[in-house]
């Protein structure tokens, strides 16, 4: 049996520059919408991209575009060390990224919470995508730090639920995450950009986003449907 292809595809992926500067790059991806960024991928052939429905934003206006950090974890009853194993995954989390926790679809704890939001927020975390839940919601609010979770719940991690690594490729739903990709939300949901692509995807996004100001204006002005569609538009 020869796994070098698999092992390959579920391997770290190397880090190559991206055309513009991080920042740069996700501070345009938060001036288009994920839609226009869902149909660019739909383009290219990639159709699961996005993350499932139930992950939404803590509030519906919180917006947010970073680098993924991964960290993957499961249900767990075991505590030794759990406390310094957080401790070291937080110190690693970086400028400019956004924490993407692939829970093993765990459905009792909070993976995220007001502490770990002022610890990630002091080494310039932009936010957090949960595929599990959320407590201290109330705190984490006035923090004013995008959370896009499951569901929320007073249960803490510490004897329910542990890390099992962190910066590895993981799996939310049907989407591949790689440490590195870049990770756009907002009120339609959560979308996973591949890192190698992410420049030529937001020039195109933003492309449609200009083209639709367009469309806009014919159907103000009265086009009929069908003569918006000759013109090139689309609904």
């Amino acid at each position: 049996m020869n796994l070098d292809e698999l092992k390959a595809k579920r391997s770290k992926k190397k880090l190559d520059p991206l055309p513009i500067a991080e920042k740069e790059l996700c501070d345009r991806y938060q001036e288009v919408f994920t839609a226009a960024v869902n149909d660019v991928l739909r383009e290219q052939g990639l159709l699961h991209q996005v993350l499932p429905s139930n992950i939404v934003p803590l509030k519906l206006e919180m917006k947010v575009c970073g680098v993924a950090f991964t960290v993957k974890g499961s249900k767990n009853l075991t505590i030794e060390s759990e406390m310094e194993q957080r401790a070291q995954m937080l110190e690693e989390v970086g400028e400019g990224s956004i924490v993407v926790w692939d829970t093993s679809r765990d459905d009792e704890s909070a993976q995220w919470g007001e502490v770990m939001t002022l610890a990630s927020k002091q080494r310039g975390c932009k936010g957090a995508i949960v595929d599990g839940g959320v407590r201290d919601t109330n705190k984490v609010l006035e923090l004013e730090f995008p959370v896009f979770c499951k569901y929320r719940t007073s249960n803490g991690m510490l004897g329910r639920f542990r890390m099992i690594d962190w910066q590895i490729p993981v799996m939310i739903g049907n989407v591949f995450i790689y440490p590195g990709d870049i990770i756009f939300g907002d009120i339609d949901g959560v979308i996973v950009i591949p890192r190698d692509i992410a420049f030529d995807v937001l020039v195109k996004a933003e492309a449609i986003k200009e083209n639709e100001k367009e469309i806009k204006r014919m159907v103000l002005e009265g086009l009929t449907p069908t003569e918006v569609v000759k013109k090139g538009g689309y609904f």
